[in-house]
């Protein structure tokens, strides 16, 4: 089993880096930007920087460093107005950024993604060139999600889940989360009796014995409850995780004892079957019946015509979809190997009626084993 002090020297020594930081954390309570707070965390960003390390930023505040000067008490509710007050905010947020750095001679790019940017292979794709060759410039990237295009109905919603995903794009070797507390609880820490934890040896299971809450900053959208998820998709692929207060980000980063560490539950998956497992949102379903769900279940089997019951939704061959058993419980993602108008004339076959009725280019997987990932 990893130890704390492990996972601790994983983060101090990563070649490669993702940090996220929260609109609260780089904000005043009204509204505008805390250049401070902002400055404090690039001192530290580009400590680790001439270091050696590659650093991606994943910074929140576009629309909270909007709203304060454009006139808003608090933040907008309607999806227009948020995103003209991120149009604002980002280019606030991205003059700081550039000046902050700058005075540690240390160059940043601007990369903003939408939800449509990790579905699609191809700018999945796109994104992790670009990224990749920006820290291969010696750049720090920092990535925001395109608040002022993202619509409510696809959208990664808040930065944590953002920067999970961000951090299997760029293969990096820790995941830091910054925050407004200093530490996971074991209950708001505000509550009598509320404990912190140090270390989370396995977060899936700590999430049944901790009680989180959403955001109460009303200037940011995640809460705890994304940063354990975003924790355990970090945890999951592989990735070492710290959770800690800005304020802490320089020892966090140093490898000190701040805050809570998590530790990789699972060896790192190739990037391919990370996209498909946590960036590709499915786009619809196939049922498979009590025999394919156990062959699912053992992980090595591919999705066979004669084990589906039924297709559900409407997609193309390539496209991420979900396998669920007959009861609805979702077994895996995949990527279908048939567009959905195509498979309901193969549910039940075999292979050889396949051939003999459809043709051999219907002989194969509806999803093969490689693009198979068990959820």
């Amino acid at each position: 089993m990893v130890t704390e002090s492990e996972v601790r020297q994983a983060v101090a020594g990563a070649r490669t880096v993702v940090v996220k930081v929260g609109s609260s954390s780089l904000t005043k309570p009204s509204g505008h930007l805390d250049t401070g707070r902002l400055n404090a965390l690039v001192a530290a960003l580009s400590a680790a920087a001439t270091e050696g390390a590659r650093v991606v930023l994943v910074s929140s505040g576009a629309i909270a460093a909007g709203f304060g000067p454009l006139g808003f008490a608090s933040r907008p509710t309607d999806v227009a107005t948020q995103q003209a007050t991120a149009a604002v905010g980002q280019g606030l947020l991205m003059a700081q950024y550039e000046a902050a750095f700058g005075r540690f001679g240390v160059r940043v790019g601007q990369i903003l993604i939408t939800a449509e940017d990790t579905i699609r292979p191809q700018q999945y794709r796109n994104v992790q060139r670009t990224l990749g060759r920006l820290l291969d410039l010696g750049v720090v990237p920092i990535v925001n999600e395109n608040d002022s295009l993202a619509s409510n109905e696809i959208r990664f919603g808040d930065n944590d889940r953002l920067s999970a995903l961000v951090a299997n794009i760029v293969r990096a070797d820790a995941l830091v989360l910054l925050t407004d507390v200093d530490a996971l609880y074991t209950a708001p820490p505000s509550e009598s009796g509320s404990r912190r934890i140090g270390f989370v040896p396995n977060v899936v299971e700590t999430l049944v014995d901790v009680t989180v809450t959403g955001p109460t900053s009303g200037v940011g959208t995640g809460g705890m409850v994304t940063k354990l998820e975003a924790a355990r998709v970090a945890a999951v692929s592989g990735i070492p995780t710290v959770l800690t207060c800005a304020s802490n980000a320089g020892p966090a980063l140093m490898g000190d004892p701040v805050g809570t560490a998590f530790a990789p539950v699972k060896q790192r998956g190739s990037s391919r079957r990370l996209w498909i497992g946590f960036a590709a949102e499915p786009r619809g379903t196939i049922v498979v019946d009590e025999g394919a769900a156990t062959a699912v279940r053992g992980g090595r089997a591919s999705l066979l015509a004669a084990g589906a019951l039924e297709v559900r939704g409407a997609f193309s061959a390539g496209d991420p979809v979900w396998v669920d058993d007959e009861s609805g419980t979702h077994l895996a993602r995949g990527l279908a190997g048939f567009d959905s108008e195509e498979i309901p004339q193969m549910l039940g076959r075999t292979t050889t009626q396949l051939k003999r009725f459809l043709g051999e280019e219907y002989a194969h997987p509806l999803v093969h084993r490689d693009n198979l990932v068990l959820v």
